[in-house]
């Protein structure tokens, strides 16, 4: 199977580097534009907002002047009863005290239209328009002729006003009308670029447009255009005070514009309570003046940024990839046998002398494991040799008890027997070995049980004491008959643990016949200890015998299950070598511990067994108990039935053992049925 293609690990770190840092600089430098693009028309919009309120204060200003100075001229006694000539004189003082702005001042008879002094000539400018406001003065627009009619069309970004005032003289009676024509906002249509003051708009809260920069559409209104919904949109929320950004389009196609706008009072006599939209405007590229030089800083430092995240890749492409590949050298070396330089040390980075150490642990780890598995497979031989040896010695076990019973049971079935006494011996040596047999199967199913984690205990408070007492009458016959000497402790106190009875019996003649059997000549000796502390208290229970001893290196071998030390001593003493191995278990699962000291062959052996100590008084509810059901079996009966209950449970288990034990064990089952019939 061909190998998909494969990459270096300084390319692909190069790759990536450049793969994430170029997509982030060109992000980077995008929003950066925007930002400044952003900040430009903020920027300028806030400049066109503050411009339109400048105009429109100075509109405001400059017309509540004029009125003033208007008011003021007309109650001077050279207008009000003067003579021509006088007026003249006076008009053309004021024309000169007045700012530039005021273009023309005519005294006007109202009934017969004449001019009696002017400062324009005798062309006409405006007469008195009825009603007359309160204060005296009368204001209206002075908007170019539409286009059609015949007249001078004004320049554009022009706005003039006529004032008028009524002259009465001393009886009251309307005599003159004193009028002036002013510009209160005039503009040049060029302005530099990047300045931000705008050309002005004004319109009229009804949408007429009073100043424009495009001059025919001075009179019109803005529903007559294009951009009528545009700037009724600003109208609208100019006069709802509201603020915002907003770009709009005029009749140029393509042209954007920005916009600043505020709100005045009228200065119109006829929209005292009306208003008028003060707009300044500028198109989007004087707004967005300097951007162009933004965006070429921007374009050189992409490419510089983008140069320089190169370099440094490819920089820190060889500063991470040398680590790795000293170690990956390193690495084939040790895969090749061919390793005789130490593990690379001293980088730069934390972390690579870390995964250098780590490496060198793991191959000492290695090289531990290697060293363990070849004592483990060695071990496994030797286990393998001694299970073999195991079933040897457990068949032998097994087939002379069998062979005793059968031969006996033959016997008085034959009737070869001298007396009815004989026949009652037989029997008797055939029912012993039975219950020899009985206790070898039953440690075979113990083990089995270990094995399969199903091996339990009934715990419940009982006194140690009883138990011991029971198992040294059961024992000390074996001892008498080999004649050692049996010292036995006083068992005076009551010792409360928490034990199975039936299976501490168990260990404990486990224990106690192994030192009998072991032991040639001498004494065994079994002792109480109680040891009290803080935390706990425990009873300590030791057998010490002066038989054959035990090599230490082969101690603790003796308590795993399947293993017998010493094949000479097996094959003489005879046994299975389970009976550590279950104790253990059973003294482990009552919640204490099993160990055994030997100071060498021929040196003795010491068992001792450890059981935690429990109250005294939990015992008062269990003493006086008797099991009725033990009570009524008889010892025969017992043989038979447990020889029974073997049978079956090595039956369920004929997959752990050979089938001809199996089939061996249930014959025994049946002679045994047979002989107590």
């Amino acid at each position: 199977m061909a190998k998909s293609r494969q990459s270096s690990f300084r390319r692909i770190l190069v790759s990536k580097i450049l793969l994430l840092s170029v997509p982030v600089l060109l992000i980077g430098e995008i929003v950066a534009y925007k930002k400044a693009r952003s900040s430009l028309l903020e920027t300028a919009r806030q400049n066109l907002t503050e411009s339109a309120i400048i105009k429109g204060e100075k509109i405001v200003e400059a017309s509540a002047a004029l009125k003033t100075n208007l008011l003021s001229a007309s109650q001077t006694t050279v207008i009000q009863s003067g003579s021509p000539i006088e007026i003249q004189r006076f008009l053309n003082q004021l024309a000169q005290q007045l700012p530039r702005q005021v273009e023309c001042i005519q005294l006007t008879e109202p009934q017969s239209g004449n001019i009696v002094a002017s400062t324009c000539g005798d062309q006409p400018i405006g007469e008195l328009k009825f009603p007359i406001s309160n204060d005296g003065l009368n204001v209206e627009a002075a908007l170019p002729p539409k286009i059609g009619t015949t007249g001078r069309r004004d320049l554009p970004n022009q706005l003039r006003l006529l004032l008028s005032s009524p002259i009465y003289d001393n009886m009251g009676n309307l005599r003159y009308a004193l009028i002036l024509r002013p510009t209160i906002l005039q503009e040049k249509t060029r302005t530099k670029p990047g300045l931000l003051t705008g050309s002005t708009m004004v319109i009229a809260d009804d949408g007429t447009i009073m100043a424009h920069p495009i001059a025919n559409r001075v009179g019109t209104n803005i529903a007559q255009h294009t951009d009528a919904s545009r700037l009724k949109k600003i109208v609208k929320a100019a006069l709802a005070g509201r603020k915002y950004f907003l770009h709009f389009f005029f009749e140029k196609e393509g042209e954007e514009l920005l916009a600043g706008y505020t709100a005045i009072p009228s200065p119109l006599t006829e929209g005292q309570q009306k208003k008028w939209v003060i707009i300044a405007v500028t198109d989007l590229d004087n707004a967005l003046y300097g951007l162009e030089g933004i965006k070429l800083i921007l374009i050189v430092l992409t490419v510089g940024l983008i140069g320089a995240s190169v370099l440094a890749s490819l920089y820190l492409a060889r500063y991470l990839a040398r680590p790795v590949e000293q170690l990956r050298d390193y690495a084939i070396n040790l895969h090749l046998n061919q390793s005789a330089k130490p593990i690379p040390h001293n980088f730069k980075i934390r972390e690579f002398n870390q995964l250098a150490q780590a490496l060198e642990q793991m191959v000492e780890r290695l090289k531990d494991w290697a060293e363990e598995l070849e004592i483990a497979w060695k071990d496994s031989k030797a286990a393998n040799q001694v299970k073999t040896q195991f079933l040897a010695t457990t068949s032998h076990e097994l087939r002379n008890p069998l062979n005793i019973i059968i031969n006996c049971v033959r016997l008085v079935r034959d009737g070869m027997c001298d007396d009815r006494e004989e026949e009652l011996e037989f029997l008797k040596r055939a029912d012993d070995t039975a219950i020899h047999l009985l206790g070898i199967i039953n440690d075979l199913l113990d083990i089995s049980k270990i094995e399969a984690g199903k091996l339990s205990v009934v715990l419940q408070p009982i006194d140690l004491r009883q138990v011991l007492k029971e198992v040294i009458n059961i024992q000390s016959v074996n001892v008498q008959q080999k004649g050692l000497q049996l010292n036995i402790p006083p068992l005076n106190e009551t010792i409360p643990v928490n034990a199975d009875a039936a299976k501490l019996k168990q260990v404990l003649i486990n224990v106690i016949g192994n030192a009998t059997k072991f032991t040639e000549e001498g004494s065994i000796t079994i002792s109480t200890e109680i040891q009290r502390r803080d935390d706990k208290s425990e009873v300590i229970v030791s057998v010490t015998d002066t038989g054959i001893g035990i090599d230490p290196t082969q101690q603790q071998k003796l308590f795993r299950p399947f293993v017998m030390v010493g094949d000479s001593n097996s094959h003489k003493f005879g046994g299975t070598g389970l009976g550590l191995a279950i104790s253990r278990n059973l003294i482990e699962l009552m919640g204490g511990t099993i160990t055994l000291e030997s100071a060498g062959l021929d040196q003795g052996t010491t068992i001792t067994v450890t059981l935690p100590l429990i109250d005294a008084s939990l015992l008062l509810g269990a003493e006086g108990k008797e099991d009725s059901e033990n009570l009524s079996i008889s010892s025969g009966d017992q043989a038979v039935k447990g020889m029974k209950q073997t049978a079956e449970e090595a039956a369920l288990k004929k997959n752990r053992f050979p089938s001809t034990l199996n089939k061996e064990l249930q014959n025994s089952t049946l002679s045994m049925q047979n002989a107590k019939l």
